[in-house]
């Protein structure tokens, strides 16, 4: 992050204008095109937040769906708690990763398991602060900076380092977008991402039954607050006080002590709960399945 801060500065670019002439450069292409591939996975994850928010979703393992198209109903009903953008982010991100568990086409930003978080705050944000779809799209370059140093420093595997590589740092995408959006630096931008990956350091893995269901769709939910939250906090002129690389090497060195039930295997955390044991016991039959469930 400190290299593109200082290309960023050098130039007089911002951090997505700094991601669209890489990918220039990387791939050969023009700025319109390089642009419209954006756009496509803009246009997807409308796609799927419209599934989720009107659609009759539902995960094959009947343990979530319709939970986006509640919180929707919830929001348009006036009487939620959270107020207009984040009631419309979370309703947005438990959509769109409902739409993952059952099996519907998202974009894995940065992964499938956190894939409601980004299009939940830059959806929300187009439709109560009225940003444009150009707007929309740099946000996501934004993002695209992020999660360019997280996977190069680090990883993006719950496997590897926990839900804070994958739900962490998708609240940090999504963090420095908004802040760009709304006309932040691109330091102002890394210090979001810093600050929304502090809050989700430590993050455990632990995917009741091993689907990507439960908790992992309202982490999606409260992951999307929590980045409208660190935006708020750089934009009100909060530092974040440490560099987001150091911040990056710290979620290494914390993801890399977890132990292995926390880190995707769905054998601790809430998936170890009892409740979520009972759940597990009617989703799967046959001895081999018990006796695994058992152990």
């Amino acid at each position: 992050m400190a290299e593109l801060l200082a290309l960023a500065g050098n130039e007089g670019l911002s951090l997505a204008e700094t991601v669209i002439r890489y990918q220039m450069e990387a791939e050969g292409k023009t700025r319109d095109e390089v642009r419209a591939k954006m756009a496509g996975r803009l246009k997807i994850m409308r796609s799927a937040a419209q599934k989720g928010l009107t659609g009759d979703v539902r995960s094959q393992s009947g343990l979530v769906g319709g939970g986006g198209k509640l919180l929707e109903e919830w929001r348009r009903s006036g009487r939620g708690l959270s107020g207009t953008v984040t009631g419309r982010a979370i309703a947005i991100a438990t959509a769109v990763a409902e739409v993952n568990a059952a099996m519907g086409r998202i974009v894995a930003a940065p992964t499938a398991g956190s894939c409601g978080i980004i299009p939940g705050v830059l959806l929300s944000l187009e439709a109560e602060k009225g940003f444009s779809e150009e707007q929309l799209i740099d946000g996501l370059f934004t993002a695209a900076a992020v999660g360019m140093v997280a996977a190069k420093q680090a990883s993006l595997s719950g496997a590897a380092l926990g839900c804070q590589a994958e739900c962490g740092v998708a609240a940090a995408m999504a963090a420095a977008a908004a802040v760009e959006m709304a006309g932040g630096s691109p330091e102002q931008a890394a210090g979001a991402a810093g600050v929304a990956l502090q809050g989700l350091m430590g993050l455990v893995c632990d995917p009741v039954g091993g689907l990507v269901e439960l908790p992992c769709v309202l982490r999606n939910a409260t992951g999307a607050a929590h980045a409208l939250a660190a935006a708020d906090i750089i934009l009100a002129g909060v530092p974040c006080y440490l560099p987001f690389d150091e911040v990056i090497a710290a979620m290494v060195e914390v993801g890399s002590s977890l132990p292995a039930s926390l880190r995707e295997t769905g054998t601790g955390g809430i998936a170890a709960c009892p409740t979520a044991r009972r759940l597990v016991a009617h989703l799967f039959s046959g001895e081999k399945d018990r006796q695994r469930i058992k152990n």
